[in-house]
């Protein structure tokens, strides 16, 4: 409302604040059991908003998807050739519904992809490729900054690539656990995570250590119970299926956090472990690296240990970031964390190794790319562009935009993916998924690349032998 002329203005909210009216607005103090009492309220709201994307038997379930979006976005396909082709063909799934739309679960889509690849036109593609012989991409989305859409990036990479056919492996790796909420898992303690995978690499290197403290007469370290139970664990053991017939899950809780503190400590006990190989070594030892085509790893906001696994595990590193000046300068210092912390274990390693007569390590990624997540057109392209200029080549060319799909779905704790497009109009559908499919566009490409690069330097290795 405008204020009329000669009015005096109002004070600002806060001016004149009686001290004593704030102190009558207080609560008594606050005691440690209080937290405990707020957290039991917040679990509880956390699991009834959590089921909101689940059907009323406590199951989450993917939806059906229809004739109209396996001919648009899944199968290259004329809709009226796929009901050819189902005429022809009773064998293969022919869905459910009544006339020309029908509506088929994922399991029925790659059936129906798997034939098309086998009987179909010859110049389409209808399988994404994935070299033989050669190991799955394992890609890391990171950040230490919070709220930059880590989480939402990397679900939505599982979904986009399980939807485009590829088997595909998500790790948790944040004790906040929103991921393995996406996923419709169930978590009951660190037993579940990826801890004991840590425990059993350091119990592993325990072991070695102690068959050459014993040649030498000395006495062995001891194994205590945690890390014996570890030696115990598979890390297949750890997987869990999802409500996505070809994403797999391991996942995350709580007490995840406590690895952070439990590394450290078997690292001062045992320096030469390599704690940053201890997940890399549990995928590569479990076959993981074959059976999955894609691993996908969600980090915490915090270059912990957790992080240093992931980053040293991934073929590629994503770092998703908002368009501000924050969050640019987050990002930048973050990568400047990365290059402290690797460059200083790689100094570390090689002046043993140098004096050992070995050849030296060094990390190494195929790809880094830096995406900007939650843009608005209307009012940040100015600073993404600095952004871009100033990141260069490890910048994504797509901008992934805010929708206000993006927040429904995030409402009932679902992808995009996930979403019922009846429960929008077409075109506002196919607008909020442009978002997340422009994005793994961008991602699948690095991936091929990367692939086929690979591919290349097998092929010259086994000439040049």
């Amino acid at each position: 409302m405008a204020q009329k002329p000669g009015a005096k203005a109002a004070l600002p909210p806060y001016f004149n604040v009686s001290p004593e009216d704030a102190a009558a607005k207080l609560a008594a103090p606050i005691d440690t059991a209080r937290f405990a009492k707020a957290a039991s309220f917040a679990m509880r709201g956390r699991d009834d908003l959590a089921r909101r994307g689940y059907a009323p038997d406590g199951a989450k379930r993917l939806r059906k998807f229809s004739t109209w979006e396996v001919c648009r976005f899944l199968i290259p396909v004329d809709p009226g050739h796929l009901r050819r082709v189902l005429r022809q063909n009773p064998q293969l799934p022919q869905g459910e519904g009544e006339g020309g739309s029908k509506w088929f679960t994922l399991e029925e889509v790659l059936r129906l992809r798997e034939h098309f690849a086998e009987e179909g036109a010859q110049n389409r593609q209808y399988k994404s490729w994935r070299p033989e012989g050669l190991p799955a991409k394992v890609v890391a989305v990171a950040n230490f900054k919070g709220g930059v859409g880590k989480t939402s990036t990397c679900a939505h990479l599982a979904m986009s690539a399980a939807l485009d056919g590829y088997k595909v492996l998500v790790i948790d790796l944040d004790s906040q656990g929103s991921m393995t909420s996406i996923m419709g898992g169930k978590v009951e303690d660190e037993w579940q995570t990826v801890f004991p995978l840590l425990a059993r690499d350091y119990a592993q290197s325990l072991q070695k250590e102690n068959e050459v403290r014993e040649a030498e007469g000395q006495p062995p370290f001891a194994l205590d119970e945690t890390l014996r139970e570890a030696l115990e664990v598979s890390p297949r053991n750890l997987v869990q299926k999802t409500h996505w017939p070809n994403i797999d899950l391991i996942g995350a809780q709580l007490n995840l956090y406590w690895a952070e503190f439990q590394v450290p400590v078997w690292r001062m006990q045992m320096r030469g472990w390599a704690l940053w190989d201890a997940l890399s070594n549990a995928l590569d030892e479990s076959g993981m690296l074959d059976e999955y085509d894609i691993i996908l790893l969600d980090t915490p906001p915090a270059l912990g240990y957790l992080t240093i696994n992931a980053l040293a595990a991934a073929d590629i590193l994503l770092v998703p970031l908002g368009a501000s000046f924050l969050e640019f300068d987050s990002t930048g210092r973050f990568f400047d964390m990365i290059y402290s912390t690797f460059a200083s274990i790689e100094e570390g390693e090689n002046r043993q190794r140098r004096a050992d007569g070995l050849p030296e390590m060094r990390f190494e990624w195929d790809a880094v790319r830096a995406l900007v997540t939650r843009f608005d057109a209307a009012q940040q392209t100015d600073l993404a562009n600095v952004i871009q200029a100033y990141f260069g080549d490890f910048m994504t060319t797509y901008r992934q935009e805010v929708t206000a799909m993006v927040g429904q779905a995030g409402e009932q704790v679902s992808g995009i993916y996930e979403t019922d497009y009846r429960e929008f109009n077409r075109d506002t559908y196919v607008r909020g998924r442009e978002t997340f499919d422009r994005t793994w566009a961008e991602v699948k490409e690095v991936i091929l690349g990367t692939w086929w690069r690979d591919q290349q330097m097998a092929k010259a290795e086994q000439e040049g032998q």
